[in-house]
Order: C-alpha cells, then sequence, then structure tokens
C-alpha cells in the first residue's frame, strides 16, 4: 500500500463519519485509571470475533448495567465473556496496578494476554485502546498485508512513517476501511 492509497482510505474514513475516532486514535496517552482500564478490556472482549457495529451496543448495555448494579448477564447472554468481563470488574484495582508495573511495551502484551477472554491478537486491539502505538493483526489487516507481501506490523509502520500518523492510527485506518467494505 502506497500513502496516497492510505491518504485516500483515510479521506473515505472521514467522508463516512469517523473522523472523531481517527483524531481519538492519534491523541490517545496511556491509560492512568483502573475503570478506563476495565471499559477497555470490557470493549475488547465484546468485540472479540463480533461485528464491531454490534460489539458497541452491547458494551454500551454492560456498562450500563454495571452502573446500576445489575448483573452483567441481565443484557449479555455470552456466559464465557460475561465471566471474563466479571472478573475484570471484579479485580480491576488489582489488574489496573500490574498493568502500570510493566516496564515496557513486551511486558504490557505479556500482562494482558493473561487476562480472561485475551488472546494473541487482541491483547494487541486492547494495548492500542490503553495507549500503546501498536497495529493488531487481525483477519483484515493480515489479508491486507499479505497483499503487498509484508506483514500487518510492517506495513502500518511504512506508512506510519511516510505519512506521520501513529501505526495505531493507520492501522484503525486500514481496519475500518476493510470493516466497511472500502478494502
Amino acid at each position: 500500500m502506497t500513502p496516497d492509497q492510505y491518504i485516500s482510505l483515510k479521506q473515505f474514513i472521514v467522508d463516512a463519519g469517523y473522523a472523531s475516532e481517527i483524531d481519538w486514535s492519534e491523541d490517545i496517552e496511556k491509560c492512568d485509571h483502573a475503570l478506563d482500564f476495565f471499559q477497555e478490556a470490557a470493549w475488547v472482549i465484546c468485540n472479540s470475533g463480533m461485528k464491531n457495529q454490534v460489539a458497541r451496543r452491547i458494551h454500551v448495555r454492560i456498562i450500563n448495567a454495571i452502573s446500576r448494579k445489575n448483573p452483567i448477564s441481565s443484557v449479555f447472554n455470552h456466559k464465557g465473556k460475561v465471566g471474563a468481563i466479571e472478573h475484570l470488574w471484579k479485580n480491576r484495582e488489582k489488574l489496573f496496578k500490574k498493568f502500570l508495573a510493566c516496564k515496557s511495551d513486551d511486558e504490557i502484551l505479556d500482562f494482558l494476554e493473561t487476562l480472561p477472554w485475551i488472546g494473541s491478537i487482541t491483547k494487541y486491539h486492547l494495548a492500542k485502546n490503553l495507549g500503546m502505538d501498536a497495529c493488531k493483526p487481525d483477519r483484515h489487516l493480515v489479508r491486507i498485508a499479505k497483499q503487498f507481501n509484508t506483514t500487518p506490523a510492517e506495513l502500518c509502520r511504512k506508512i506510519s512513517d511516510a505519512i506521520g500518523d501513529r501505526v495505531a492510527t493507520v492501522d484503525y485506518v486500514i481496519w475500518r476501511a476493510a470493516n466497511l467494505g472500502k478494502i
């Protein structure tokens, strides 16, 4: 993918109404609160294996249920994900302290993979949402990178270096374009 192709995709994403998500990705800082840590982890768990647009509605219902002290299972019927989210909620302070104690990106990624329902791919999604400048090698990015005989990380880094957007933003733009059926 050339920088010009990326710029064209980015404009498509902006025109589709997602400029605020690009801005968020460019401006994100390292997570500094246990509640934010929990919400991002719950979001990634909801999003795992699910279309983004559906996951967003479920995530809102989960956060509302927690704020009303209702069981998560009253708004989401996925036993495994509910159990993982409940574990994160109950242990958010302790888990957040472990996150803060990580000294490097590799340590953060290793720690995140120990969380329930966070695996070898979703750890990158969560790391990005917690402020790390990384790409998530999901099925869309892997497919697209293969078209250019490279890896997702190399593709995003190359475009990031050429354009100046964060790696995480490049990842987001390419992913959203795939999510919307553009590529």
